[in-house]
């Protein structure tokens, strides 16, 4: 089954629940881009199932998941801009180093 790159981006108030969804997406493979973002390559049915484990940890606190797969063409005309990324902590695979040192 085709894998295609997919992002997930999270806006969780509780921080368990925040803690507990990007626990999810590490269990799936997928590398933090950002505080509450994460991306990594799935294929439609491993999509479904994280998008399904991702809910069932929501409960019903108040709470934002959006998953976004994208095809390889948009995936080649991604662009990354980055100022002193090396504070942030690790450079995620397939990100070119583009920093720029102020």
């Amino acid at each position: 089954m085709p894998e295609n790159t997919t992002f997930v981006i999270y806006d969780c108030e509780n921080d368990r629940v925040r803690t507990r969804v990007s626990e999810v997406c590490l269990d799936y493979g997928l590398t933090r881009i950002q505080f509450s973002a994460f991306m990594g390559k799935l294929s439609r049915s491993m999509r479904e199932e994280l998008f399904l484990k991702l809910s069932a940890q929501l409960n019903e606190s108040p709470a934002r998941i959006l998953m976004q797969p994208i095809c390889d063409q948009d995936e080649g005309a991604r662009k990354v801009r980055e100022v002193n990324a090396h504070l942030l902590g690790r450079v995620p695979p397939g990100i070119v180093d583009q920093s720029v040192t102020t």
